[in-house]
């Protein structure tokens, strides 16, 4: 079993290139020829998209490199966004169980764009989030939200999870309202 702790100073060479460290995902392929991969947050096998490599490569990251608890990240959860069930692709909550960081990831033949910060930033109106981060594997945005002066921040880099309470405002739901 592939655990985080043995992520570290494990790397090995993938078929796809991001702007990411690379780490050894279990990958299989079903008797269908399909790829699947183990998503170790879910616990469970799923099919291999290139959204879902930069989605796995990412969080590792975040849990290996920048010290996020694995224990505190949940994927592809639903919530209603005006009246609509959606889908976010992770969500990261701190240790009283607030909703901390919202996380959008694309293919890595996607372009990053307005659309897609639109996207976020629709799913985070029913989330609360203080960070919303977007990634297609090569490109990353870290977006502090400031609620009471109701615009944003672009971050140099996605904080380490130790530092992350220095973006977090005292009361993030309270100054969305």
């Amino acid at each position: 079993m592939i655990t985080f702790a043995s992520f570290k100073n494990n790397f090995f060479a993938t078929d796809i290139l991001m702007n990411l460290p690379e780490y050894p995902l279990k990958i299989r392929k079903q008797e269908n020829d399909r790829d699947e991969i183990y998503d170790p947050f879910r616990k469970q096998w799923v099919a291999l998209t290139p959204e879902e490599r930069v989605r796995q490569r990412f969080l590792t990251w975040m849990v290996v490199d920048k010290n996020y608890p694995p224990g505190l990240i949940a994927v592809e959860k639903g919530i209603k966004v005006n009246g609509r069930l959606r889908r976010f692709d992770a969500l990261i909550y701190n240790k009283k169980g607030d909703p901390v960081v919202l996380l959008e990831f694309k293919a890595p033949s996607v372009q990053l764009n307005n659309a897609t910060i639109e996207q976020i930033a629709a799913y985070n109106l029913g989330i609360g989030a203080a960070l919303l981060i977007v990634s297609n594997g090569y490109k990353h945005y870290c977006i502090k939200m400031d609620y009471l002066n109701r615009t944003f921040v672009l971050l140099d880099d996605v904080p380490d999870y130790v530092k992350l309470s220095l973006h977090l405002p005292a009361t993030n739901r309270a100054a969305k309202k």
